[in-house]
């Protein structure tokens, strides 16, 4: 990726060109674009861990001040992340927030 772009970029609040969002999924394991959002499902043991997931993130969310779409059902939560400010396109802020929903861990390999 190249950093300082990403910087200017998220000064600017500009959606990410073509080029920048194949950068950053090449970087985002298991993030697909779709409908212009970053998506991906995260699979838990059961409801309770995914539930644990989604409060430690709603800490780290709070910090970053920008907030996902995302479904509980069970053991599963699919988030989509999109700037609102951007025309409902992807930017730096939805990178930066992937990368720290993929950090906080707790996914377990989904068997179907």
């Amino acid at each position: 990726m190249r950093p300082l772009v990403f910087d200017i970029l998220a000064a600017m609040d500009e959606p990410l060109n073509a080029n920048l969002l194949e950068d950053a999924l090449a970087a985002l394991p298991g993030w697909v674009l779709e409908e212009n959002k970053l998506v991906k499902q995260f699979k838990f043991a059961d409801f309770a861990r995914a539930m644990g997931w989604m409060m430690c993130a709603a800490i780290e969310i709070e910090k970053l001040g920008h907030h996902p779409e995302w479904i509980n059902v069970y053991d599963r939560v699919l988030v989509a992340l999109t700037t609102h400010s951007a025309g409902h396109r992807v930017t730096v802020k939805d990178v930066q927030l992937a990368k720290i929903l993929d950090g906080i861990g707790g996914d377990v390999p989904d068997d179907g």
